[in-house]
C-alpha cells in the first residue's frame, strides 16, 4: 500500500515539474531554510533537481539565526521561514514583496527523552501541570518558542518556569536538547520532533492551546536566479507536494 502511494506520489510530481522545465539553462538556486520543513524539502528537492536541471544549495538554521545572516548579506535566491519571519524581511528590503508563497504549517509539540516518565498534555490544564512538575524545559529562538513565552504568561506561570527554561546551542534541535537530557521535556514544531531518535513524542499541543505556523518562501530581491527560484517555490506549494508534507508532520497550505 505504503509503496503503491509513494509511486503515485512521484507521478505527481513529475507531472507538476513538467510545467517548471527551464527553457533557457540550468541554474543555481540558493536558499537559506529553517529546520522545521527539512525532512519534506529534502525528499522533495531531488525530484526537482532531476526534472528542471537546476541545481539548489541550502544552509540550514534556526529562525533568528538565519535573520541574522540575511541581514548581514547572505546571498541567497530565496528564503524558507515562518510568515513573520518573512515579512521580517519584505519589510526590510531583503525579499521581493508580493513573492511570498505558503506552502505549509505545523503546529506546537512535545516530546521526554525516550524511556522517561510520560507527561501528560491532554488538556491545557495538564500541560500547565506539566510545566510546573518539569524540572527543566526546552524550547526554542523560533516561532514555537516566542508562542511558548506569551502562553505561559496567560497561563499565569512565567515567572514559576522561567528558571528551568533553557534554549539549545545554535545548530541543535529541541529533540536533540532533550534526547541527551538536557531538558526534561521539550517544545517545538511537530515536524522538527518527530524524526528525532531518542525521544518519545507525546502529540502537539490542545486545540485550544495550539499555535500553527505558516512556512513560506520568499524571493530576495537580489536573486541571481529568480525564475528558477520561482518555479521551486510553487512546486513545494503543489498538490502533489502534498503527500510529502503531510507525511513529515506539517500541513499542507
Amino acid at each position: 500500500m505504503r509503496a503503491g502511494i509513494m509511486r503515485r506520489t512521484t507521478i505527481l510530481l513529475g507531472l507538476v515539474l513538467s510545467a517548471f522545465v527551464p527553457t533557457a539553462r540550468s541554474e543555481e538556486i540558493r536558499v537559506v531554510a529553517v529546520s522545521a520543513v527539512k525532512e519534506t524539502y529534502l525528499e522533495l528537492i531531488p525530484e526537482f533537481e532531476k526534472t528542471t536541471g537546476h541545481n539548489v544549495i541550502t544552509i540550514w538554521s534556526g529562525t533568528g539565526e538565519l535573520l541574522k545572516r540575511v541581514k548581514t548579506g547572505e546571498a541567497f535566491d530565496l528564503a524558507i521561514a515562518g510568515t513573520d519571519a518573512l515579512q521580517d524581511l519584505v519589510n526590510g528590503g531583503r525579499l521581493a514583496p508580493g513573492s511570498r508563497v505558503d506552502f505549509a504549517k505545523s503546529g506546537v509539540g512535545v516530546a521526554v527523552r525516550a524511556g522517561s516518565p510520560k507527561f501528560d498534555i491532554q488538556s491545557s490544564e495538564a500541560v500547565k501541570h506539566a510545566l510546573l512538575s518539569a524540572r527543566s524545559i526546552g524550547y526554542s529562538t523560533g516561532p514555537s518558542g516566542l508562542y511558548l513565552q506569551g502562553l505561559f504568561q496567560r497561563m499565569g506561570i512565567a515567572e514559576q518556569v522561567k528558571p528551568k527554561l533553557k534554549i539549545p546551542p545554535t545548530g541543535m534541535s529541541v529533540g536533540e536538547f532533550v534526547a541527551r537530557g538536557d531538558a526534561e521535556i521539550g517544545f517545538q514544531q511537530v515536524s522538527e520532533l518527530i524524526h528525532v531518535k531518542g525521544v518519545d513524542f507525546l502529540g502537539p499541543l490542545p486545540d485550544d492551546i495550539q499555535q500553527m505556523t505558516i512556512f513560506s518562501t520568499g524571493i530576495s530581491t537580489n536573486a541571481k536566479s529568480p525564475s528558477a527560484a520561482e518555479a521551486l517555490s510553487h512546486f513545494l506549494a503543489s498538490p502533489a507536494a502534498a503527500p510529502v508534507i503531510l507525511k513529515n508532520g506539517l500541513e499542507p497550505g
